[in-house]
């Protein structure tokens, strides 16, 4: 039992569809490009970049307009080597800045247009940039920061605000003060004429 000819040819069509098909995907996953659009490089110095990784988006408003090429070390800081369309001009005083999707989504880089006349020529460098923000590293400042108080007073502070009620008006209206829980009123002095 062979099969026809037809029948040998349309698996042969179906098999390299199939094939084509998944060449397509991987390339389109692993974020591959073949043909790249006219561009240019320019560079920015950042003090930290953590997350963020060769192949990330660069975007102006959102929009994107090129891709982050390399990171490097450059005198204890990275040099980060970004190609943009060569359609879109960044102006000298535009900051770069280190940016994440969503709560814990992708690093990119989103620039801000600043106000200068001048443009940043291929393969110059941007002078602003703002670094990555690093959870671990705000919430080691917060610790080692200075206590403005202790938990005890501030609760205790909020808590003598409040007064006592006995209409059970959970402290919303007018409250009673008691006589222990509040000062007597200061004695007029009588007058001297």
């Amino acid at each position: 039992m062979y099969a026809s000819k037809t029948t040998q040819v349309l698996v042969g069509i179906f098999a390299a569809l199939g094939i084509a098909a998944l060449a397509f995907l991987s390339l389109r996953l692993g974020k591959v490009e073949l043909f790249t659009p006219p561009s240019y490089f320019i560079y920015a110095n950042f003090d930290n970049v953590a997350g963020l990784k060769n192949g990330a988006d660069i975007e102006i408003a959102g929009v994107e307009v090129g891709k982050v090429m390399n990171i490097a070390l450059n005198n204890d800081r990275a040099r980060l080597t970004m190609r943009l369309d060569k359609s879109v001009s960044i102006d000298e005083d535009a900051i770069a800045a280190v940016r994440t999707r969503g709560i814990i989504g992708d690093k990119y880089i989103a620039i801000s247009p600043g106000g200068s006349e001048k443009n940043v020529p291929a393969g110059g460098t941007l002078r602003q940039t703002e670094s990555s923000f690093v959870l671990e590293e705000a919430i080691s400042h917060l610790i080692a920061s200075p206590s403005t108080g202790g938990s005890q007073d501030k609760n205790q502070n909020q808590n003598e605000g409040k007064g006592s009620s006995d209409s059970g008006d959970l402290g919303l209206g007018p409250t009673k003060a008691s006589p222990s829980s509040s000062p007597a009123p200061p004695k007029a002095s009588p007058s001297t004429k």
